[in-house]
């Protein structure tokens, strides 16, 4: 309003400076000079055209008008214009004076329900405008009270009015602290922007009473939520000839999902220790819009590389508007292996197939090609190399001699047991039997099982192979063994009938694609009959499972509690600190916190200690079940118990 009426004001200016011309000046003079004769345009006029006679009018005009003072040239002030400009001079400064500032909003009216008194300042008008943050895209809000649940990080502006105008004012926060209120334009704010809940009081200096308490609850932002619509399950098993894999998820959150998320696959291929892992990610749109949004998509399993048996999960990664990344659940389709076909066998069963079963091939090679080179090597280097091979067969014979339950530790030795070798094992052996146990250590799992119990393995089946594949077995590590003490003797001619024999032995253990796992049953330690029957409980421990320890119950809300109950004083302070240490895992911190501010202010309020009572009551923890003991019964089943004891 101000603008428009100044710029009013310049144009009428300017319009009245642009008739002041020299039209006006002439007709002015003319008409206020007599003397100047009405000639006053001969001296503005050029004189190059002027006859003798205007040449003297327009000399004569000139020095009449020099001698004529400028101030008689202005003209009186209009006293209709004057008294119609002041009219409305006046008209526009009441309505700028009137107009209400924009920046004071409409202000409800204030109870606090404190008693009126002259001179004491009181709160009469009251507004909070809540601005929440831009990436909710909720719209600003003028509240008529001072109480309001807003989204975290909101800013807030509180506009109050008192009356009579304080000295000062500001918001006093319950959990200590000041926000101060500034004045202008007649009303005071204020503005702070909230990550979290508060209780606060609008005291202005001079005021009396206590001003209620006003709350503010923040909400906060949560992340968003994600699930799986399509596939229906967490696993699915891949169709035979299924080229592609429809995947959809549904992302929600409070304020909105951003339209762009992130797909991660992973491609898992391979068995036991010889999976391989790939991993990709892929770019999806979401359709939908607002709160609730939908990404889906088709993978090509040929262009991720999933055509063997394995498993490709899936799994999205999702923004909302705040910026928090939340992963959702993951999805997996299957692609077993093809299943080998039913032997019938009743018995448990294991595939196995070890990667070194085609090693002794190799062996033959090496050996035929240095038959081969034989003419081009001496005789010192042809039988390293035949020595050499023989290192490779021995450690081929001891890798399969694991599979017989042999003993695979020691490196490779040179030294081949003879004929002439001493025999001395053979008396250990049989003293086996007739050794005396070593000491048991605690600890040992070995001696745990031998005291307390015995082991469900049987040397025979704890190698996983069937009596005949394993009579097959034994007779390709005898073949090895002649093989490996011709090469040790540098006459690899001679040791490539038993290494072919070895191969076709270990072919026909290929060919055993199922290896029988004997079934054991329990076998339990013997009873000791002496005991039994005879009532005697020397050496038998207790069974009894002990008590659980119950947990200690926190003791400062139940002191206060029962304190409240009773009528006695309360330590207000202690039970405001414990209300601040545990606001995580109490419902609302706010009401409790307010509960005791409202004790705290009157001390004999009943209503208000009930309050607080009731507050405690939800925040205390529940005491452990006890055991409840049976009845005694009647005098007879007493005497029956006592009988029994």
């Amino acid at each position: 309003m101000l603008v428009f009426t100044g710029v009013m004001i310049v144009a009428a200016a300017l319009r009245e400076a642009r008739r002041l011309d020299e039209d006006w000046l002439v007709a002015t003079l003319d008409r206020t000079h007599p003397e100047l004769e009405d000639s006053t345009d001969l001296v503005f006029a050029d004189a190059e055209g002027f006859s003798p006679l205007q040449r003297v009018q327009a000399g004569r005009i000139a020095v009449r008008v020099e001698a004529i003072p400028p101030r008689k040239l202005v003209e009186a002030w209009p006293a209709r214009k004057l008294a119609t400009g002041g009219i409305i001079a006046v008209a526009l400064a009441t309505i700028v004076l009137a107009w209400p500032d924009s920046k004071v909003p409409m202000l409800a009216p204030a109870d606090e329900g404190l008693a009126a008194s002259p001179g004491v300042p009181r709160l009469v008008g009251q507004a909070l405008i809540v601005q929440p943050p831009a990436y909710t895209g909720a719209p600003t809000q003028t509240l008529g009270t001072l109480d309001a649940r807003v989204p975290e990080g909101s800013r807030l502006v509180w506009t109050l009015r008192f009356a009579p105008q304080p000295a000062g004012a500001g918001l006093g926060l319950l959990e200590g602290g000041r926000i101060g209120l500034e004045p202008g334009a007649g009303v005071w704010r204020a503005s702070r922007r909230v990550t979290r809940s508060l209780l606060y009081r609008v005291r202005p200096e001079g005021g009396r009473g206590v001003p209620p308490l006003h709350r503010i609850e923040v909400i906060a932002d949560r992340p968003p939520e994600v699930r799986a619509l399509v596939p229906g399950a967490t696993l699915t098993m891949a169709a035979g000839g299924q080229r592609a894999w429809r995947v959809m998820f549904e992302a929600v959150d409070d304020y909105g999902v951003m339209p762009g998320a992130t797909l991660r696959l992973v491609l898992a291929q391979g068995e036991g220790e010889n999976v391989t892992f790939r991993e990709r990610s892929l770019t999806v749109r979401g359709t939908g819009g607002g709160r609730r949004m939908r990404f889906g998509t088709n993978i090509d399993l040929g262009a991720v590389g999933f055509s063997e048996p394995g498993d490709l999960v899936a799994q999205l990664t999702v923004r909302d508007a705040k910026g928090q990344r939340v992963q959702g659940p993951s999805v997996i389709l299957r692609r077993p292996p093809p299943r080998p076909a039913d032997s019938g066998l009743e018995a448990m069963t294991r595939q196995a197939l070890p990667a070194y079963f085609r090693s002794q091939r190799q062996v033959i090679i090496d050996a035929e090609a240095l038959l081969a080179s034989r003419p081009r090597l001496a005789a010192d280097r042809f039988g390293a190399r035949s020595n050499a091979i023989g290192d490779d067969q021995r450690l081929l014979r001891m890798r399969y001699g694991q599979f017989m339950g042999e003993d695979s530790g020691g490196g490779a030795s040179a030294a081949m047991p003879t004929n002439d070798a001493e025999e001395g094992t053979h008396g250990d052996e049989a003293e086996h039997g007739h050794r005396e146990a070593a000491p048991s250590v605690f600890g040992t799992l070995g001696d745990i099982t031998a005291e307390v119990g015995h082991t469900h393995d049987e040397p025979e089946a704890a190698t996983l192979l069937d009596p005949d594949t394993r009579a097959i077995l034994r007779q390709a590590l005898d073949a090895m063994w002649q093989s490996e003490a011709a090469l040790r003797l540098g006459e690899p001619k001679r040791a490539l009938p038993h290494a072919y024999r070895a191969l076709r032995f270990i072919k026909q253990v290929q060919q055993a694609t199922r290896i029988f796992l004997a079934r054991t049953g329990p076998q339990l330690p013997p009873v000791d009959e002496s005991r039994r029957l005879t009532g005697k409980r020397e050496g038998i421990g207790g069974r009894g499972l002990p008590d659980l320890a119950a947990r200690a119950a926190d003791p400062v809300p139940g002191a206060a509690w029962r304190r409240l109950e009773d009528g006695r004083a309360v330590d207000l302070p202690a039970l405001q600190r414990w209300v601040a240490a545990n606001a995580a895992r109490i419902g609302d911190p706010l009401a409790l916190a307010a509960a005791i501010d409202g004790v705290r202010v009157e001390p004999g309020c009943a209503a208000c200690r009930a309050r607080l009572r009731a507050e405690l009551w939800k925040v205390m923890a529940r005491p452990a079940a006890g055991v409840v003991r049976r009845a005694r019964g009647d005098a007879m089943g007493r005497r029956y118990l006592e009988a029994l004891r």
